[in-house]
C-alpha cells in the first residue's frame, strides 16, 4: 500500500512540475523518473480532456484508473468524445493535397464551439499518429562520398523576359551530399533529360568529385521502367554514369523518405532561397541562377545546430577527400538535327522555335545542326558557317551582322538611330558643327524626320573633309534658319573658306552724304 501511495505522490509531484511548464528532462531527473514513464503518464493525463489543476482534485482511485486504467465515463467530457470521433477523418483529409490542420481546426470548431484551441487541437492529433506509427522515422547513418541524392523542388522560380515582358518559369534542380548536408541548386530553362545531365554535371564540377552513387526518384529522364527491385535507367542516364565512374539508384515509388535528405534541402531551400529572392527581378536564367548560388553559398556557409560546423567546412573537412576524381571535362548532351536556310537566311531550331543566323549566300541549302546547352554550331559540308550563344526565347532571333546583305545591314542600322546617335557624330567633327546638328534635329516636333538631313550632313563631313565642314558650319551659325542645302550651297561656293571679320562693334563709314550734329538746332 506505501508503494502505490508513493507512486500517486510521484505521479501528483509530476502533473505539477507539468502544470508550471517543466521540461520532461527537467522532471524525469527530478523524480527520478524515466522519461518513457513520464510521457506514459502525461499521454494519459492529456487524453483526460481535463486540465492539470482538475486532475489533481482526484482522489488516488481516480487518478490510478486514469493512469493505470480505462478512465470512467463521468470524467471523460464531451469535447474529448467529440474529437474522438473525428480524429479518422482529421486523418484521412490531412493526406488531400492542400489540407491543413488550421483548416480542419476551423472545420472542427463549427462542430463544436467549445472544442480544443489550435495548439491543443496539434498536439491532439500528434499523439494519436504517435501512438498508431504513422510519423515513426529512422535514424539513417550516412557515410562520406557515398551518395549524392538529387530531386526536382515541387515549386518553380521565374525570370522576366525583356522582350515580351512575360514571365519564364524555371523548374529547380536540388542535389545534396547527405553526409554533410553540402547542396547546390540550380534553375533550368525547362526539366528536359539534356538539361537535367548537364545541370548534374554542373553539380559534381561544384562538389568537385564524384560519389559512389546517385539517387534519384522514379523521374522520367531517369528511370525507364519503374522497379522496387531492378529499375531499368535510360540510355542517357548509363552514358553519364559510365562517364563520372558511378553507380545510379532509384527510390520506390511514392515513397519521398527514400531519399529524406534531399526533402529535407529542398524545404531549406525554399527558405533561404525562394524566399530571399521573392521580390527580385530577374531578367534571365543566367541572372537568376547568380541569385540562387550567392544564396545558395550563405546557406551552405551558416552554422548548423547539431554539429557547430557549417555545411562547407563540414564537407572540405571530413567529405571532400573521399569523393572520387572528375573527369578532365564535364558531360555535354550534345544533339543534331538537319534544317533548311529560309529565305531570312535563318535556320529554325525546333526544340525551342528559336532562328539563328547563317551567311546569306547560303539560302535554300540544307545544313547540320549541333547544339548543346550552350552554343548552337551549324555546318555545311562538314565546315561549319556560323556559330551562336543557345538562346531559347521562343520564336525569337539570332542574327550577326556579318551573315546579312548590305541592303539589310543599312536598314538594320537606320533602327538604331537616334538623335544623341547623331549629335555625338557631330562632336567629333568640332563645337559648331554639333550645334548645327542640335538646331536641324530641334526644327521638327518629331526628330526622326530629321535624321535624313543628319545622314547628309555627315557625307558632306566626308566628302569634302572635316576642316571645310567645321568652317562651313561657324560661317551658318549667324543664320536664322539652318538646313542640309544652305551647307552644301557654302561648301560647293566655296564661302567656308572666306573668313569674314566681323568687330564686336558696328562701325559705319564717313561719306559726304552724311550730316554731322550741326546740321541739327536746339
Amino acid at each position: 500500500m506505501a508503494n502505490k501511495q508513493t507512486g500517486m505522490l510521484q505521479i501528483k509531484k509530476a502533473l505539477q512540475l507539468l502544470g508550471e511548464g517543466r521540461s520532461e528532462r527537467h522532471i524525469s531527473s527530478l523524480l527520478g523518473l524515466s522519461r518513457n514513464t513520464l510521457r506514459h503518464y502525461r499521454l494519459k493525463f492529456d487524453n483526460s480532456g481535463l486540465s492539470y489543476d482538475q486532475i489533481l482534485l482526484l482522489s488516488d482511485t481516480e487518478l490510478s484508473a486514469l493512469v493505470y486504467g480505462e478512465l470512467p465515463k463521468a470524467i471523460r467530457t464531451s469535447r474529448q468524445e467529440t474529437f474522438d470521433s473525428l480524429i479518422d477523418y482529421f486523418i484521412t483529409e490531412l493526406k488531400r493535397v492542400g489540407v491543413t490542420r488550421h483548416l480542419l481546426w476551423e472545420e472542427y470548431l463549427e462542430q463544436d464551439s467549445d472544442g480544443y484551441g489550435y495548439s491543443q487541437f496539434c498536439d491532439r492529433l500528434n499523439r494519436f499518429k504517435t501512438r498508431n506509427n504513422s510519423t515513426l522515422t529512422m535514424h539513417l547513418d550516412h557515410v562520406p562520398g557515398e551518395r549524392m541524392q538529387v530531386d526536382f523542388a515541387g515549386k518553380k522560380l521565374s525570370y522576366t523576359d525583356k522582350e515580351s515582358g512575360t514571365q519564364k518559369e524555371c523548374p529547380v534542380l536540388v542535389c545534396t551530399l547527405p553526409f554533410s548536408g553540402y547542396t547546390y541548386v540550380e534553375a533550368l530553362v525547362n526539366a528536359s533529360q539534356r538539361n537535367l545531365y548537364e545541370s548534374l554535371s554542373r553539380a559534381l564540377s561544384y562538389f568537385g568529385g564524384v560519389p559512389v552513387n546517385v539517387l534519384s526518384d522514379n523521374m522520367k529522364q531517369f528511370v525507364d521502367k519503374a522497379s522496387r527491385y531492378e529499375p531499368c535507367f535510360n540510355e542517357m542516364a548509363e552514358q553519364w554514369s559510365v562517364y563520372y565512374n558511378t553507380t545510379l539508384s532509384a527510390a520506390r515509388v511514392r515513397k519521398p523518405k527514400d531519399k529524406p535528405s534531399v526533402e529535407k534541402e529542398v524545404h531549406n531551400s525554399y527558405l533561404r532561397i525562394y524566399a530571399p529572392l521573392r521580390n527580385k527581378t530577374f531578367f534571365s536564367l543566367s541572372e537568376l541562377n547568380i541569385g540562387i548560388f550567392e544564396c545558395l553559398e550563405g546557406h551552405n556557409s551558416a552554422p548548423m545546430q547539431r554539429y557547430k560546423l557549417s555545411r562547407k567546412e563540414r564537407f572540405e573537412k571530413e567529405e571532400k577527400a573521399l569523393l572520387k576524381s572528375l573527369p578532365l571535362s564535364e558531360f555535354v548532351v550534345k544533339q543534331e538535327v538537319k534544317a533548311k536556310v529560309q529565305r531570312n537566311y535563318h535556320i529554325i531550331l525546333g526544340e525551342d522555335m528559336h532562328q539563328y543566323s547563317v551567311p546569306y549566300t547560303h539560302v535554300g541549302e540544307t545544313v547540320k545542326v549541333i547544339y548543346d546547352y550552350n552554343e548552337v554550331e551549324i555546318f555545311l559540308n562538314m565546315r561549319r558557317i556560323a556559330l551562336h550563344r543557345r538562346n531559347v526565347r521562343r520564336n525569337g532571333y539570332s542574327t550577326k551582322e556579318e551573315h546579312m546583305p548590305e541592303s539589310h545591314l543599312h536598314y538594320k542600322q537606320s533602327k538604331g538611330w537616334d538623335a544623341d546617335y547623331f549629335i555625338s557624330q557631330a562632336l567629333r567633327i568640332g563645337d559648331n558643327a554639333a550645334e548645327i546638328f542640335k538646331r536641324i534635329l530641334a526644327r521638327n516636333r518629331f526628330p526622326e524626320q530629321t535624321y535624313n538631313a543628319c545622314l547628309g550632313l555627315l557625307s558632306l563631313s566626308k566628302k569634302y573633309g572635316v576642316p571645310r565642314f567645321e568652317a562651313a558650319c561657324t560661317r551658318a551659325l549667324p543664320a536664322p534658319g539652318v538646313t542640309y542645302g544652305f551647307i552644301k550651297n557654302i561648301l560647293e561656293n566655296n564661302q567656308d573658306r572666306v573668313i569674314e571679320q566681323i568687330s564686336e562693334i558696328p562701325y559705319i563709314p564717313k561719306h559726304e552724304n552724311l550730316r554731322g550734329k550741326n546740321a541739327y538746332y536746339n
